[in-house]
């Protein structure tokens, strides 16, 4: 719980205070006065004062503001922003005093900073080699669990080990991760394209938006497994991997008289014998050698049924297919079309909300972004930063709807001014923004509603 709650802060803190600092940063260069910036909303837990700004750190970490003058008392400027600041207030630098262009650009500076962070990441880990999506290079199939297979994804029982699956309506996949993404989140029915097979697979799940549609979605991935060499990459010190004798560039051959084929022949065996001893056989440098090794039994919670359940870990990794390395321009490359992906998978899911097609208890909330940032943290740094990065994307995103209390609604305000040729009327801005306000406090009731039924049930 505390892991979650710490990774939650690191993780929305900095992209709330990057989305301010791109208005903080605008406002300054263009002209306008900033009488606050403040991380988070209500009262001021710290606050201190530098020339005409008043810098606070608020009580609910839930986002954050720039007051500037000329919109000091509009919006959100009572009790939830904290109430007017003690700044003098400068007319001639107001807000609505600089020209069109100008405040365009101050409204869109947040969401544009959120973009240029997703990139700037996605880019970093691309040039180290640890970008997720890339990270395990290929599509090649293992196995299927046809037993526990969907009776709608009942055709890929035809795949067999070492096929290759190189596209799905039409886009292609190099990655595990771009192949699972497209399993879960393309329209149905799924054109699947195999390497050497002149037809693609076809599967039907119906209507996206019922709830059997997610769930035979992700019984099909999670009964689809990536073919890995049986080969270890790593040995967890005082692992029962370590006190069996086993090493890096070991090949597993053999456990408990079955032949290994792949990394996962090996890892189905010892997932499903906590605490027994089983026969191994590895080769290294050419010679067979034989030992035992104990698994660890450990528990997790089942991601269906939420129960707790048993399995066996003896702390090896397996070798990976290569990350393709990049150079500088080459990650940047990749950092833009990753950033591009993920803003197309955001606005499809909301494009099918909107018309009824996704359900809204898919939503995710506050606890849903702790938890998941608990288990990115767990995963390691490059897990952390690259859902950092998909974060920055999810906020600028939902800030550009036209929603009015958001980005986009303020610029929806603004290309009204255009078109008018003169500005909404500050009554009708403030009507608005309550409406606003209270479609996003519903939204956000409802969306925690359902994940404390989740989470308690």
């Amino acid at each position: 719980m505390l892991l979650n709650l710490a990774a939650f802060l690191v993780v929305i803190g900095p992209l709330i205070f990057v989305h301010e600092a791109g208005h903080f940063m605008a406002a300054k260069l263009l002209g306008v006065q900033v009488l606050r910036f403040s991380l988070g909303f209500g009262r001021p837990i710290f606050q201190w004062r530098r020339g005409e700004t008043e810098y606070w750190i608020s009580i609910v970490p839930l986002g954050g503001y720039v007051k500037m003058a000329g919109l000091e008392d509009e919006g959100l400027a009572g009790e939830l922003e904290g109430g007017k600041a003690s700044v003098p207030v400068d007319p001639a630098r107001a807000f609505d005093k600089r020209p069109l262009w100008a405040r365009m650009i101050i409204i869109l500076a947040g969401v544009t900073m959120n973009f240029i962070v997703a990139v700037i990441v996605y880019s970093g880990l691309a040039y180290a080699g640890k970008l997720e999506s890339e990270f395990i290079a290929t599509t090649q199939v293992d196995s299927v669990r046809v037993t526990e297979l969907p009776a709608a994804a009942a055709p890929l029982a035809v795949l067999h080990r070492g096929d290759r699956i190189t596209g799905v309506n039409g886009h292609t996949v190099r990655t595990w991760s771009q192949l699972v993404e497209a399993l879960v989140l393309e329209e149905s029915p799924l054109r699947i394209r195999v390497e050497g097979r002149a037809e693609p697979i076809v599967l039907d799940f119906g209507p996206q938006s019922s709830p059997s549609d997610t769930a035979v979605r992700f019984a099909l991935v999670r009964n689809l497994n990536v073919y890995l060499p049986p080969v270890i990459a790593m040995v967890e010190p005082g692992s029962p991997a370590a006190q069996a004798g086993l090493q890096p560039g070991d090949r597993l051959v053999r456990i408990q008289g079955d032949t290994v084929g792949s990394w996962g022949d090996f890892a189905r065996v010892a997932r499903a014998n906590p605490g027994k001893p089983l026969a191994l056989t590895v080769v290294r440098g050419g010679i067979p050698i034989e030992t035992t090794v104990t698994p660890e039994r450990r528990t997790e919670q089942d991601p269906v049924t939420k129960e707790e359940r048993s399995f066996g870990m003896i702390g090896v990794a397996a070798v990976r297919p290569p990350v393709t390395s990049h150079n500088l321009m080459g990650a940047l490359t990749v950092g833009l079309r990753e950033t591009g992906q993920r803003i197309d998978q955001i606005v499809t899911f909301l494009q099918r909300l909107v018309v009824g097609r996704a359900s809204p208890r898919h939503l995710g909330g506050p606890i849903t972004i702790a938890q998941m940032s608990g288990q990115a943290a767990r995963a390691g740094l490059n897990v952390l930063f690259g859902f950092m990065a998909l974060m920055s994307i999810n906020l600028a995103v939902l800030n550009l709807l036209p929603i009015p209390v958001l980005d986009g609604g303020q610029m929806v305000f603004l290309v009204a001014e255009g078109i008018r040729r003169k500005p909404l009327t500050v009554q009708l801005r403030l009507r608005l923004t309550q409406a606003g306000l209270a479609l996003i406090v519903g939204l956000m009731l409802f969306v925690i509603g359902n994940e404390l039924i989740r989470v308690l049930f």
